[in-house]
């Protein structure tokens, strides 16, 4: 069963777009992620130009972080306070982000420069990732489980505007997560993303949060950041598919609540471990996507028009 997108301008099969939803929608409701590192390359590869699959996922994201949110607050797994000082910094990103995805868009760069911050961030991050998750297991099995600081402190831990997160059991400068919002805001509008794939390893290694209060203040913070990057990527460049945003939307709030069920059951390490090897898959097929030889040398890119 076939549906017309009208922004995307092609036709999709109804149940896989429900089907990569779902998934999609387990991802964030498991990690704290909203996603987008995943389906935005997902939809790229469907044959979605990039410039609506960035506007289009920011919606998607917003929907699986908001039935993701609701679940972790039921567990009372979410700082509110951490959650408003990440949100504040990310507002100032995204909105930034989508000025630059703008101009990026007007100079026929976007495309590439989308798949670009993929395969480097992806890369690096996946990478780092996978390390510490593994070091971390092998410790977990040496000391019978003993927990350990997840971070080390360092100068950034002496800035100014020191702010108590009770529920993170912090007591750190309020400049720390205002810098990662922002970050993570501008990589929102950019990439399509929710930015739980930096923000979750920022928010345990940076600031030392533990690893059951970071899933749902990141999806938290996200679900607002995603909501200011989609106004203004709807109003600015016009590359929001209402119909294609629906039905991703669909499928991720079912599968946000399954999601966050068998997370719960997961210990932190091999949560981290699996994010890990999940982001340096999609990693590695963006790159080879770079450098592969087009089936057709002679296509013709999107740009904007009919």
């Amino acid at each position: 069963m076939h549906i017309y997108l009208p922004i995307a301008e092609l036709s999709v099969n109804i149940f896989m777009v429900l089907g990569m939803g779902a998934g999609v929608g387990m991802l964030s409701g498991i990690f704290g992620v909203g996603g987008g590192f995943l389906m935005t390359p997902l939809l790229i590869f469907m044959g979605i130009s990039p410039p609506v699959a960035v506007g289009t996922e920011a919606n998607q994201i917003l929907a699986s972080s908001v039935s993701g949110v609701v679940a972790h607050w039921r567990r009372g797994n979410v700082d509110f306070k951490m959650g408003a000082v990440l949100l504040v910094g990310g507002l100032i990103g995204s909105t930034f982000g989508v000025w630059l995805f703008k101009e990026l868009r007007d100079l026929g760069q976007i495309d590439l420069v989308i798949r670009l911050s993929y395969v480097i961030f992806l890369g690096i991050i996946g990478f780092l990732m996978l390390i510490e998750s593994a070091r971390a297991l092998q410790r977990s099995r040496r000391t019978g489980g003993a927990r350990r600081k997840l971070h080390q402190h360092n100068w950034l831990h002496g800035l100014p505007f020191k702010m108590r997160f009770r529920k993170s059991k912090l007591y750190i400068s309020a400049l720390l997560p205002l810098l990662i919002g922002i970050v993570v805001g501008i990589l929102s509008a950019i990439m399509g993303v929710g930015g739980g794939f930096i923000m979750v390893p920022a928010m345990i290694y940076l600031l030392g949060m533990p690893t059951n209060v970071v899933v749902g203040t990141s999806l938290f913070q996200i679900i607002f950041v995603t909501a200011n990057a989609t106004f203004w990527q709807s109003s600015l460049n016009q590359t929001v598919d209402v119909v294609l945003a629906f039905l991703l939307l669909l499928g991720a709030v079912i599968g946000a609540q399954v999601g966050t069920v068998v997370g719960s059951k997961l210990k932190g390490e091999q949560l981290r471990g699996l994010l890990a090897l999940i982001v340096l898959a999609v990693c590695a097929k963006i790159g080879y996507e770079l450098v592969a030889t087009p089936a057709d040398l002679y296509s013709i890119g999107f740009t904007g028009g009919h």
